[in-house]
């Protein structure tokens, strides 16, 4: 038995679906610096440590997206979890914040299931999924 098949890709909705994967890549670093500021993960005195945290989406046509959180002091707090951070105004500050969104875990899991729940909704609304 032999089986002939013929496949013709269509080059704008292939185009299409790499927007989709990027935006819902842009909402998904959104979600997680809105769950990492609900989280009260981030030390706070001031506030503005926490307010500085921002999705840089400068490279999003290269697939990325990077959470940044930009004081002066930010990058000494995140690789120091030793320090002891006060808990009063964020209670469960310390360092490495970030840490259970790319590491195996529940948040690692909520972060590929958030994308994917994007990425369905995203093809829903183009008409590409039912």
């Amino acid at each position: 038995m032999k089986v002939t098949a013929k496949v013709t890709i269509n080059p704008s909705k292939v185009a299409e679906l790499q927007q989709i994967g990027r935006q819902a890549l842009e909402m998904t670093a959104q979600a997680v610096l809105t769950d990492i500021v609900a989280s009260g993960v981030v030390p706070k005195d001031t506030g503005e440590l926490e307010r500085s945290g921002f999705v840089d989406t400068t490279e999003l046509q290269r697939d990325i997206a990077r959470i940044v959180f930009d004081t002066p002091y930010a990058r000494r707090l995140y690789w120091h979890p030793e320090y002891n951070f006060r808990q009063d105004k964020n209670p469960n500050a310390r360092g490495k914040w970030m840490e259970p969104y790319h590491t195996e875990g529940q948040k690692r899991k909520w972060v590929i299931e958030t994308f994917g729940h994007f990425v369905r909704m995203l093809m829903k609304q183009k008409g590409l999924m039912r």
